[in-house]
């Protein structure tokens, strides 16, 4: 049994040389991503859930996706220094554009086949979101999101030589304009996004400095940010409308409020990962971090599979369990899924153009979740 859950959930990576704080950082930003969309299955089934969920489902959109173009950044400097810049583009859309395109198609062909067991409302036309408005596509937006900005990015960075003050200004720039052409996602998605990237790009050099690293593993400086992060979330809670707030929906504050309230989350969570390196503890987040993309990309059919069952079958109605239910093997089963079937095995073309090398393989994740 131990072997087949080894092998199941790579277990061996948690023996790897890795920067262990990246995988707790993914681990932790990818429960809460499936936490959202769980959430959000169950408002569409029409079932009644506590507003407090609802309310730490607004706690945790404030920061969990700038916290992945974040780390994102953190690291595009150093694949550039690695790789040519055209491995590195073409490394993004085969971790990135293409999963999206495979996915995005069988999820969304699913949803329309088996319409009848779940609360999906599709049509053929949807297909045509796939090209325009990912944001209409539960999940996926985050893929061609992250895939566009790397690519606006590196050409303005490599080609046109743009320094990187130029690139938060310009990032700023993007950021105020998304929301008026948020028709088209394809576009206003990575603008949104974009000076998260930026950031991330421009501390890159002085990340890894030994002050810098001092300061994150410090165990002073997680209790020090925890009372700021617990203040500017109840104001961004407290801007929420009164009464009710459905699931999908966050406070309206503005964009610079957001921003900031954001990069506190963000901070906070990188002491978060630094202790829970330093503790060396809950490591099954590591796991889940280091299989970041394939649980995003698979999540939402487990989750649903996992509700249509509870409810349809055992006659199980109550959110709270749904929600457990749907969380635990949401991020569990798609690891299990890719480990057994995927990786190395018949269906590797679902995350690959091309079968990957069983030894170079083993423990090297799709680095879509970030970088």
């Amino acid at each position: 049994m131990k072997k087949w859950l080894d092998k199941a959930f790579n277990t061996a990576i948690l023996q790897k040389s890795r920067m262990a704080w990246v995988d707790y950082l993914r681990g932790i930003a990818i429960i809460l991503v499936c936490y959202r969309h769980v959430l959000l299955g169950l408002q569409n089934t029409n079932l009644t859930v506590p507003q407090s969920l609802v309310t730490a489902n607004m706690i945790f959109f404030s920061f969990r996706m700038p916290l992945f173009f974040i780390l994102s950044g953190i690291f595009i400097n150093g694949s550039l220094k690695r790789h040519p810049f055209r491995k590195v583009l073409y490394t993004r859309f085969e971790n990135l554009l293409y999963p999206y395109f495979i996915w995005a198609f069988i999820q969304l062909t699913l949803q329309i086949v088996l319409s009848r067991y779940s609360n999906s409302d599709r049509t053929a036309h949807d297909y045509l979101y796939i090209f325009y408005q990912p944001r209409a596509l539960d999940q996926f937006w985050y893929l061609p999101a992250l895939f566009n900005t790397t690519l606006v990015y590196l050409l303005l960075k490599v080609k046109a030589r743009v320094p990187g003050w130029a690139q938060l200004i310009l990032g700023v720039g993007f950021y105020l304009l998304a929301p008026h052409i948020d028709k088209i996602s394809m576009l206003s998605d990575w603008m949104q996004y974009y000076i998260f990237y930026a950031l991330g790009d421009n501390i890159s050099e002085i990340f890894f400095r030994p002050k810098i690293q001092a300061f994150l593993n410090s165990p002073w400086t997680l209790p020090a940010l925890t009372p700021v992060f617990i203040v500017s979330q109840v104001y961004y809670v407290s801007q929420a409308p009164t009464g009710p707030v459905p699931i999908g929906q966050a406070p309206n504050i503005g964009e610079v409020p957001f921003l900031i309230i954001a990069l506190i989350g963000c901070l906070t969570m990188f002491a978060l990962a630094f202790r829970l390196q330093k503790w060396d503890v809950m490591r099954f987040l590591r796991v889940l971090g280091f299989h970041s993309l394939y649980i995003y990309v698979i999540h939402v059919l487990v989750a649903a599979f996992v509700r249509a069952i509870l409810m349809k079958v055992f006659g199980v109605h109550n959110s709270v369990i749904l929600l457990a239910c749907g969380l635990f093997f949401g991020v569990t089963v798609p690891v299990i899924i890719y480990n057994l079937f995927i990786k190395d095995n018949f269906a590797w073309f679902l995350f690959s153009l091309k079968k990957p090398d069983k030894k170079s393989s083993k423990n090297t994740p799709r680095e879509a979740m970030s970088a």
